[in-house]
């Protein structure tokens, strides 16, 4: 099959940029499977396993497809464009440009797709070939927490308060510093890591007691949590949008409670790491993402649509817990 595949920003991705790793892999997966695979991203990216065009902001999507490509993938929560291929669209985040989203969108989580009054999902999946190793036995030293930490939807406040209310825990910020509105703090028990890259924060989370993740928001998916259950940490989040569906028990505690989320911290050893590992490496990975994606693509070459009706949210009027 001979595959366009379509991102927003520059690919690789070599710090912060989940949606480009994930397009990256999934690229990657496609092309060991014996397809033609074709990146359309912005000048700045690059690629050396197939081909790669560079998208003209200029000139429209439908102008730049090739005329050999049999199914366009676009990476866009708010595509609107007619196009005269067969498509498909990954919706990553929540939009909020557009009411009415692609009769072909396909969501990250049930959650997700739930919320759009649609049944179309595929989970982000990573090469875990491409992390470091996890240690399973080594001193874990702190927790941590994990992307765009100036997003007060991310609640990184709520991640620190957790530990100021522990006698003795501390934690590492990877994303973000400590001189932003959402993210001060004069605490010392919190060391801000900023903006890392993969080798970093391979090894930071290697030597992490768990994530802390208590977002205010419908968390989509969140790569952070399948990231830091590959390195054995348990996630300590709020139960919001795909939380509950990718955080059992066995892998996880969640509550709207600061108090349940302190205690719940205090006995992070007894989550076994390996088991946390393996949940990771069993169902969040790339070659499993990619077959599942292959057989959306099959259905719209067959004529199939991916939603009945084109996907609208359910509501907008959200309310968000934090119980202090």
């Amino acid at each position: 099959m001979n595959i366009l595949i379509t991102v927003q920003n520059k690919i690789p991705s070599l710090f912060y940029g989940g949606t480009e790793r994930v397009v990256w892999y999934l690229g990657l997966e496609l092309h060991k499977l014996g397809h033609k695979v074709t990146f359309l991203a912005p000048e700045g990216s690059y690629c050396d396993f197939t081909n790669l065009l560079i998208f003209n902001p200029n000139k429209s999507l439908n102008d730049q497809i090739p005329e050999n490509i049999d199914i366009v993938h676009i990476f866009d929560d708010n595509f609107i464009e007619k196009i005269d291929k067969p498509h498909i669209v990954t919706i990553e985040g929540n939009p909020f440009l557009i009411n009415e989203l692609n009769l072909n969108s396909v969501f990250v989580s049930k959650n997700h797709a739930n919320r759009y009054n649609s049944e179309s999902y595929v989970y982000n999946g990573l090469d875990w070939d491409a992390y470091k190793k996890p240690s399973f036995d080594n001193k874990r030293e702190y927790f941590h927490f994990l992307g765009k930490a100036a997003w007060n939807v991310k609640n990184v406040k709520g991640a620190i308060e957790i530990i100021r209310a522990s006698k003795k825990e501390r934690i590492r910020i990877l994303g973000g510093n400590r001189f932003h509105p959402n993210t001060f703090t004069f605490s010392n028990k919190v060391k801000f890591e900023g903006t890392v890259n993969d080798s970093e924060k391979s090894r930071l989370m290697n030597k992490s007691k768990g994530l802390l993740f208590p977002v205010l928001w419908h968390e989509p998916f969140g790569l952070a949590i399948t990231e830091s259950l590959f390195f054995g940490c348990p996630v300590f989040g709020t139960p919001y949008g795909s939380l509950q569906e990718l955080v059992p028990k066995e892998v996880g505690f969640l509550s709207n409670s600061v108090n349940d989320l302190k205690e719940a911290v205090l006995n992070a050893e007894n989550f076994d790491k390996k088991v946390c590992h393996e949940y990771a490496l069993d169902n969040f990975n790339s070659r499993k993402m990619t077959l599942e994606y292959f057989n959306l693509y099959e259905k719209v070459l067959n004529g199939e649509k991916l939603n009945v009706k084109n996907p609208t949210e359910k509501t907008k009027n959200y309310t968000f817990e934090w119980n202090k």
